[in-house]
């Protein structure tokens, strides 16, 4: 069936059919001769139709009280290429760092046995340990290397990159502007198109800015799977500056979803955001429902991602339906490269 009769075919609340690859960014705005905050901007609203803007006009969304929570999380260069004991060669990225200096790694086209022994570049080696509960692609694995790790992918790591945006470009192009804390293996990407100007002019409106650090893992395996365990902290002032706006009338808009992950994963029974540190698998649903944030900023998903149950829980089920099928029909752009969406509560 062609894709415009599918979405033809999806009712309100349905979510549509699978996204075309025409609609796939493959490429950052600054290739597409733009600048980095040169994308557009597609608006839920709480009560009224779906808006079209320019990310330039974000702060036009935004009230004087409201806060915005960043995830100042920074990319490292997570994908290294790994030599196998017949000499073969595969991509390995590695997703997330573990405690007991164990690391998630996922091995891309091709399937690893537990006991196998990877050369890495730099004389290092990785020794492959089990699976990852039930997934079928992540592996815990050790590593062995004569240095910290995150030096160690500075220097010998590339930035992890896939089909739909295969472009060799530098790490920065995979860094949000505010980020400083390396750590994850993929870009938070929902805060990407924000510059420093734009971020002025935000706080210049009364808007607040605050800050988590959740270190995002790779995103390909959560096709249909749940999200695995990240690392996250919400730091005190953080949490002092939410209650801040909460007595005050404003709202809590999220850049990205991995800052809605990391706040309701610091919220108690009452609803409020608390200091806080360690490790999440707190997956967000509608049934589950949000309590932290009244708003999200976040890019396109895929249709098959978990993501989208959050999403979900902030608008609804008829509402991101509805949304989607907008942004396909208005040829919205989707991943790391692409557009915008600003949700807001009901």
């Amino acid at each position: 069936m062609p894709f415009a009769e599918a979405l033809a075919r999806t009712r309100e609340g349905e979510r549509p059919p699978a996204v075309p690859k025409e609609l796939e960014a493959k490429a950052p705005a600054e290739e597409r001769g733009a600048g980095r905050g040169d994308v557009r901007l597609l608006v839920t609203p709480a009560r009224r139709r779906e808006m079209h803007a320019s990310f330039s006009q974000l702060a036009d969304f935004l009230h004087s009280g409201d806060l915005l929570v960043l995830n100042r999380s920074a990319t490292i260069p997570a994908a290294f290429l790994a030599q196998r004991g017949d000499r073969s060669l595969l991509r390995l990225h590695v997703s997330t760092r573990l405690p007991a200096d164990l690391f998630l790694v996922e091995p891309r086209q091709t399937e690893l046995s537990p006991g196998e022994r990877l050369r890495l570049p730099g004389g290092a080696m990785a020794e492959v340990l089990t699976p990852y509960l039930d997934s079928k692609r992540l592996m815990i694995a050790r590593f062995y290397l004569a240095q910290p790790f995150i030096a160690y992918a500075f220097q010998h790591g590339d930035p992890i990159r896939y089909a739909h945006a295969p472009g060799s470009w530098p790490l920065d192009t995979y860094q949000n502007v505010y980020a400083d804390e390396p750590g994850s293996a993929e870009m938070p990407s929902a805060g990407r198109p924000l510059t420093f100007e734009q971020l002025a002019d935000i706080r210049e409106r009364g808007v607040g800015i605050a800050y988590i650090t959740l270190h995002a893992g790779v995103s390909s395996p959560e096709h249909d799977e749940p999200p695995y365990e990240e690392r996250y902290d919400v730091p005190f002032e953080t949490a002092a500056a939410i209650a801040r706006a909460r007595r005050r009338g404003g709202r809590v808009i999220a850049v990205g979803t991995t800052v809605v992950r990391a706040l309701e994963s610091a919220t108690d029974d009452r609803g409020r955001v608390a200091a806080a540190r360690g490790w999440t698998d707190l997956i967000v649903t509608p049934q589950r429902g949000v309590d932290a944030v009244d708003g999200l900023l976040t890019g396109f998903h895929d249709l098959s991602s978990s993501h989208l149950a959050m999403l979900e829980a902030i608008a609804g089920p008829e509402r991101i339906g509805r949304a989607y099928r907008t942004a396909l029909k208005e040829r919205y752009l989707w991943h790391e490269f692409g557009d915008s969406h600003l949700i807001f509560r009901a």
